[in-house]
């Protein structure tokens, strides 16, 4: 069965399949590939997924099938395209890959934990992306798409000049832009959208003949059935892209939850402090420095079992 396939395997022959199509032969790299097919049914069983989707892609025109996946070079987002294909086949095709968790590893654009980027995109609109964000742009003659897959963007729009639709999208809907400034997060189950300047439209999946209008100075969260009650947005809503978390009397469960996208490893609250009240401006660059001073405002300390796991308890 596909699902009883080693991931690590897959990830391998994802691998293999990328060097051997990069357009060099090589005798060698031949022996060396057929050796680790025959060395473990794992592999064997992960190549012949490989030989599978190849089955499946020659029923397709020779230059789509290439484009797929005979060009493919010996980068890493190439082994992760042919992963995710592998991991597909059992869906029977390419879309399926569409809809899966894992398709955020394959976006065009994603930052890291701890990482932000700013993007200039081709119609002069600028995107900020915030930690672990992954996304893919589409843009055609007719409209501007970003497909927000997890994470957080901030989005300022062009002028009036370019009258194709700027849409986001996420898995409960899409955020259409009335020439805008605002930002989008996918949350676990639900979108947050919070309005700058201007205005966008708010649509649910199951309900994207019901639009929103949502205003500057208000944010909302909805999920693919509907949208929740629309509120007054919060001040440092965005001081992430100033590399700041601004928080005014938040518990400090929400506030160590928050600092934890942040920073590597693992972050926990003590439930015994997580009803503690915080407020401040916290530089996002130096979450060690914020940890450590939390103890000259709050009767806590913070106990390190490692360098990445921490736990904030009461002192």
């Amino acid at each position: 069965m596909a699902s009883t396939v080693d991931l690590k395997a897959l990830e391998a022959a994802a691998t293999w399949y990328v060097q051997l199509n990069d357009g060099t032969l090589c005798e060698a790299r031949h022996r060396d590939w057929l050796a680790w097919v025959q060395s473990s049914p794992q592999h064997a069983a992960a190549w012949a997924r490989v030989e599978a989707l190849q089955q499946q892609w020659s029923m397709m025109p020779k230059q789509a099938a290439l484009s797929s996946l005979g060009a493919a070079k010996a980068q890493r987002r190439d082994v992760l395209k042919v992963l995710g294909m592998l991991l597909a086949v059992g869906g029977g095709s390419w879309l399926a890959a569409e809809q899966v968790p894992y398709r955020s590893v394959l976006a065009e654009q994603r930052t890291a934990s701890g990482e932000r980027r700013s993007l200039r995109l081709d119609d002069g609109s600028q995107l900020e992306l915030n930690v672990s964000t992954a996304l893919d742009i589409r843009f055609d003659s007719m409209q501007r798409q970003i497909q927000l897959y997890q994470g957080e963007i901030l989005v300022q729009t062009t002028k009036a000049v370019d009258q194709r639709p700027f849409v986001v999208h996420t898995a409960d809907g899409s955020v259409r832009a009335l020439g805008t400034r605002f930002s989008v997060r996918q949350l676990p189950e639900q979108t947050r959208v919070c309005v700058l300047q201007a205005a966008v439209e708010v649509r649910p999946l199951r309900q994207v003949d019901q639009p929103l209008r949502l205003e500057a100075g208000q944010h909302v969260t909805f999920d693919r059935d509907g949208v929740n009650s629309v509120e007054l947005l919060p001040a440092g809503s965005t001081a992430w892209v100033q590399g700041m978390l601004s928080v005014d009397d938040w518990p400090l469960g929400r506030f160590i939850e928050e600092l934890g996208r942040y920073r590597p490893g693992v972050l926990r609250c003590d439930p015994a402090v997580q009803g503690l009240s915080i407020s401040g401006a916290f530089r996002l660059d130096d979450t060690d420095a914020v940890l450590q001073n939390l103890s000259k405002t709050l009767a806590v300390k913070v106990r390190y079992v490692t360098r990445y796991w921490a736990t904030v308890e009461p002192a």
